[in-house]
């Protein structure tokens, strides 16, 4: 009897093996989407024991340099036995092997120390934990205020940037849930070109402000610095952009901040802000990771 373990990237044509896995999560959007996840930027791969899916998981790349790991299932008849580790390994090598990248990491919730021990076992540094802050109310925030001013200059966005987040690799929430650390490769024309930017009048100060689409809509807002409470106009600015937003997409659509710990802390008594359990995010370089 065939008793090795092998692991594969996985196909249109092994989703009745995953469907079948008894991992405890109910109406598992994996599954749901699984077509998916196994085509470009995405991919899945599958632990199997003497054929068996076993356990599975993926990565996937963001702005052509960055590979986001994630979407580890294991069926709980089989825990125990390491795969969630052996995987890890193997995609952590398989992303790094495709030239581009530059980085690997994952995300996962703080009190999840299982995960967080297979990050660490495979050398993944803990770089931020971060709350994913949402409100669809921020006039508790606002003074009234005028708005801040629009950049529209590329050259104008690509300083910014890298004024605070290329040259202090500082970490930069690319999407809603991935965050990474900054460098040039990160902020794609393409992409500096579709987000709106708004600086001060004092030029001291801008905001971003991106579309995104999880299960909900969301403006997701990224302000470098920790004075967020006390910039006037800051909020107006914000709150001008959300409601552009949701009067095209409707009342499912947030306003999509990522906070730290000490910023959520900082946030006024009367904010309108949920914050759900932190996230915490792991990653490795590939200079690093070539030293490992």
């Amino acid at each position: 009897m065939d008793t090795t373990i092998t692991i594969r990237l996985l196909q249109y044509d092994d989703y009745p093996q995953v469907e079948a896995l008894d991992t405890g999560i109910e109406d598992d959007y994996v599954k749901n989407i699984f077509e998916r996840l196994v085509v470009e930027p995405n991919c899945l791969f599958g632990v199997f024991q003497e054929g068996q899916l076993v356990s599975m998981g993926g990565y996937t790349v963001y702005a052509k340099n960055y590979a986001m790991l994630g979407r580890l299932r294991s069926d709980r008849r089989y825990k125990g036995n390491g795969f969630s580790t052996s995987l890890m390994s193997h995609m952590i090598h398989t992303a790094f092997q495709q030239n581009d990248i530059q980085w690997v990491g994952a995300n996962t919730e703080e009190h999840n120390r299982s995960a967080q021990r297979v990050m660490e076992k495979n050398r993944l540094t803990n770089y931020v934990t971060l709350h994913n802050a949402t409100t669809k109310d921020t006039s508790s925030l606002e003074s009234g205020a005028k708005p801040w001013n629009s950049i529209t200059d590329l050259q104008k966005k690509k300083d910014w940037v890298e004024q605070t987040y290329v040259k202090t690799a500082a970490i930069f929430p690319y999407e809603c849930y991935y965050p990474f650390p900054g460098a040039t490769n990160l902020f794609q024309e393409e992409d500096l070109k579709k987000w709106s930017f708004y600086e001060n009048d004092d030029k001291t100060r801008f905001v971003i402000t991106k579309n995104d689409q999880k299960k909900n809509h969301y403006l997701h807002a990224v302000y470098p610095w920790n004075d967020f409470a006390s910039q006037k106009g800051l909020w107006e600015t914000i709150s001008n952009d959300y409601h552009k937003l949701k009067k095209e997409t409707g009342d499912d659509t947030y306003i999509w901040m990522d906070l730290t710990k000490e910023e959520a802390h900082s946030l006024p008594h009367h904010h309108p802000f949920e914050l759900p359990s932190p996230w915490m995010l792991f990653g490795v370089d590939r200079a690093r990771w070539e030293q490992l």
